[in-house]
């Protein structure tokens, strides 16, 4: 890189963020445009696995996570009856990879990602129209006619990526005919010490109870469904407990404890994967790029070992344009190895016939740990030119 670069960000969500903190450190001036109002707090939680922290290190950035959220340290997996199947050696792979694994609220995590950004102003209300490139530089004009002007513009806005669908023609959702409720709770019950996961496996249903640090849990359940049902899912508490009936009292308890209205349902979705990121000064990131179902837990972790590898490309490419192609001649690989993984995980954790779920669950009890643990690794390992 030899000048300072000024690229505009089109989303404000994980992955811009993360963007924006990546490529302000190499010394660009940055931009971050969000199409909604205002920026998404509510709700949800997640994982930011050990590999996102890794790719963050590389250029000297540390999020300190760890304050905002739960470092895991006991995984479970467990039958509907609530036999133990197995502990998974997460905490472990991610202290031999450098650093934990953070289980997290949205909203926390907005917060560490934003302390990071103190003179950036996210200009909110700002849906793009249209975006024009030129020999020097790119432009976009948002519907409420403000345009802005860079050398690089980052499409970070998500699986309904706006950028994408003015860039190219886009791959169509794909639906995995499951829905998938979210909430975050206050609770305390002794199984729930810190830094605890567990997942309970049923016949095409599964729940996770996860701590995120402060009291709260995040929870999260997914059961069967037809897209069309999951897309319209207007049920209440009561009713998704209904659908985990003689299942540990823990899961029926803490669905009830949490209010109908802050339980979250969306159909589970991503897209084929696509290599075609971007084109001239122009490309994706996140989840823009690469959605993926959430049966591995790196959807924030890809996007944001993406701002990493763009943050490198950018330093070691005196060529914008040349630049971007190296980033995703980079990331392709890995990201289409991910969004595979991610839905034969899912086909997986989501059988509902008794011969293939009888098979999963003995192939994870009788694992050898050293094949979990290479397992684990295969998605937490980063390096620069993975």
């Amino acid at each position: 890189m030899n000048k300072s670069l000024k690229i505009i960000i089109i989303g404000a969500g994980i992955g811009g963020l993360t963007t924006a903190i990546a490529l302000q450190h190499i010394g660009c001036t940055v931009e971050i445009y969000e199409q909604a109002p205002e920026l998404r707090t509510r709700g949800s939680g997640l994982s930011v696995m050990s590999n996102a922290s890794v790719a963050l290190g590389t250029l000297g950035i540390n999020l300190n996570l760890e304050h905002f959220g739960a470092p895991a340290k006991t995984f479970e997996i467990r039958t509907a009856g609530d036999r133990l199947l197995r502990r998974l050696p997460l905490a472990e792979v991610s202290a031999e990879n450098g650093a934990a694994s953070v289980c997290i609220s949205r909203q926390a995590l907005q917060q560490a990602l934003l302390q990071q950004l103190p003179d950036i102003e996210v200009k909110v209300s700002a849906r793009a129209v249209e975006i024009n490139q030129s020999a020097t530089g790119v432009s976009v004009k948002f519907a409420d006619g403000r345009e802005a002007q860079g050398d690089i513009l980052i499409g970070a806005d998500g699986i309904y990526s706006t950028v994408r669908s003015l860039m190219q023609s886009s791959e169509p959702i794909r639906t995995a005919d499951y829905i998938c409720w979210l909430a975050i709770t206050r609770y305390q019950h002794q199984q729930i010490t810190p830094g605890y996961i567990v997942h309970y496996w049923g016949a095409g249903k599964r729940i996770g109870l996860i701590d995120i640090g402060g009291g709260e849990v995040y929870w999260w359940g997914t059961a069967n469904m037809k897209d069309k049902q999951a897309r319209t899912w207007q049920g209440s508490n009561q009713d998704v407990a209904d659908f985990y009936q003689g299942w540990p009292n823990i899961v029926s308890d803490i669905i009830l404890k949490t209010p109908s209205t802050d339980i979250i349902a969306v159909p589970a979705q991503d897209r084929p994967f696509s290599p075609h990121w971007g084109t001239g000064r122009i490309t994706l990131l996140g989840d823009a790029a690469h959605p993926m179902l959430a049966s591995l837990g790196q959807g924030a972790g890809m996007a944001m070992e993406d701002a990493a590898v763009l943050a490198h490309a950018i330093m070691q490419k005196a060529d914008p344009i040349a630049a971007l192609r190296f980033y995703e001649k980079t990331r392709i690989p890995r990201a289409e190895m991910m969004v595979n993984a991610s839905r034969s995980m899912s086909d997986i954790e989501q059988e509902d016939r008794f011969f293939p779920r009888l098979k999963r669950d003995l192939a994870l009890r009788l694992a050898p740990k050293s094949a979990l643990k290479q397992n684990i690794k295969s998605s937490l390992i980063f390096t620069l030119d993975s």
